[in-house]
């Protein structure tokens, strides 16, 4: 019996996974490639702010891929702007609550600028995923809706979070 569900429950989780979205405003290959650049930069064993960098870009991304949904299947809960910002307020609460318990944020030691790496390094992360993902918005809407170069949704964020690591690379060298 416990076999059969497992069963069910991983065959539905491979129709999901593998049923076609459509495009959202965050698009799935940039969560990938912020999640890629992450798991890359920890095995590495690159600075904390780096990694913070691309922990803020993905929480980002994906609070609005769900504000994104939860826009197509026309849930605003009564009021839209609450819902959107207790969507942001739960993803990063979801995110930085366990890195809080777990002392991963907070070492004294663990700081550049008197903050700590891992949290300015998301907050600027956050920052410039939104950002520049507004920028492409924008961008697109200028030019007919049309992307200026192809996988433009996908480079604007990305090279955001490339450049800020780069910046804080030297910052912590």
């Amino acid at each position: 019996m416990k076999l059969k569900r497992l069963s069910l429950i991983g065959a539905g989780a491979a129709i999901f996974s593998l049923s076609a979205l459509p495009a959202k405003a965050v698009c799935p290959v940039c969560v990938v490639a912020v999640g890629a650049g992450l798991g890359l930069s920890q095995y590495l064993g690159i600075d904390d702010s780096i990694s913070g960098v691309w922990i803020g870009g993905l929480t980002a991304a994906v609070a609005a891929w769900t504000i994104n949904w939860f826009n197509k299947k026309k849930w605003n809960f009564g009021n839209k702007t609450g819902r959107d910002i207790i969507t942001v307020i739960a993803y990063y609460l979801m995110v930085f609550w366990p890195l809080l318990n777990q002392d991963l944020i907070g070492h004294p030691s663990n700081k550049l600028f008197g903050i700590d790496k891992l949290a300015l390094g998301a907050a600027f992360g956050s920052l410039a995923f939104t950002g520049f993902s507004l920028w492409y918005e924008n961008l697109k809407k200028k030019n007919n809706g049309h992307a200026y170069f192809p996988f433009q949704k996908v480079v604007m964020p990305f090279s955001s979070l490339a450049i800020l690591s780069i910046i804080f690379y030297f910052l912590t060298k």
